[in-house]
């Protein structure tokens, strides 16, 4: 799915940016029923029309999303063109039986796209090597007051919000004012231990793919964990919890303090805990 097969309005072809904005905001916004039946028809029948629906509903988003990276010097034409190209991302991945609406499907898809397209632009050495980092490098702005060069407060203030140190806010900053330096190899670079900053600047786990299919993945892990306590009688399913489910702040109990509890001997809780455990591997492994 591409905006050429969607046949998407673009700032080029409505002649200006206002004109544009002016477009999208008049196209309606979709209730939850509506969201779910076009979301349905576009994973079902592969429809461009219901597809199209979804895209055009959401493309105020995007102008939204778009203006919160304006002080990068970069044309908000741009940023919009690709914040569509996550957003039409979002809507040929989305699932309706989910539970969730696509405005905050997209949003990850959206900034995703954009944070790549100022990162190629602004073509800063070791600027986004890490996910804290990145958050420094899209926040630092909008964070300092005014133009001046930060003081060592604002800085530590800036640290602490962003979990970072404040050394790292004051490059930053330093960067940010600075001149560019390109992210690709070099060809006249004779330093065979060079490694260029476009080989270390993506952080795979702050991508939309990788959150969505990190949060499945704990959802299916706990759904199974659920089905195959259900499968144990009472008493071995508490002790498991007992044993392996509390919560981080609480400590195990002991097969000990479990026997006090059930009057039987410690040796029999092990034998009770052990075969409940087996049990639930052979549940899990089946619903695996």
């Amino acid at each position: 799915m591409t905006s050429q097969s969607l046949t998407l309005p673009t700032p080029g072809s409505l002649g200006s940016l206002d004109h544009y904005i002016q477009a999208v905001n008049r196209f309606p916004l979709l209730t939850a029923e509506q969201e779910t039946s076009l979301a349905r028809r576009w994973r079902d029948e592969q429809d461009l029309n219901a597809a199209r629906e979804m895209v055009l509903s959401h493309l105020r988003l995007v102008v939204a999303v778009s203006r919160q990276y304006l002080g990068y010097g970069l044309p908000q034409a741009d940023l919009i063109q690709e914040g569509n190209i996550g957003l039409m991302k979002a809507v040929r991945r989305f699932d309706p039986e989910r539970g969730v609406r696509l405005v905050s499907f997209a949003l990850h898809w959206i900034r995703a796209e954009i944070h790549e397209y100022v990162i190629r632009n602004w073509r800063l050495v070791k600027m986004v090597t890490t996910k804290a980092q990145r958050k420094l490098f899209f926040n630092l702005r909008s964070m300092k007051n005014g133009p001046k060069a930060l003081t060592r407060k604002e800085a530590d203030d800036i640290a602490r919000t962003l979990n970072v140190k404040p050394e790292e806010v004051f490059e930053m900053e330093t960067r940010l004012a600075g001149g560019e330096v390109s992210l690709d190899p070099t060809q006249d670079n004779d330093d065979e231990h060079h490694v260029s900053p476009v080989a270390y600047l993506t952080n795979k786990e702050d991508e939309p793919a990788h959150i969505v299919e990190s949060e499945q993945t704990e959802r299916h892990r706990r759904e199974t964990l659920q089905k195959a306590l259900a499968a144990l009688d009472a008493r071995s399913a508490a002790i498991v919890r007992a044993r392996w489910l509390r919560d981080e702040d609480e400590a195990s109990a002991t097969l000990q303090e479990l026997a006090d509890e059930y009057g039987v001997s410690a040796e029999r809780i092990r034998q009770i805990e052990a075969r409940a455990l087996q049990k639930m591997r052979t549940e899990m492994a089946d619903a695996a």
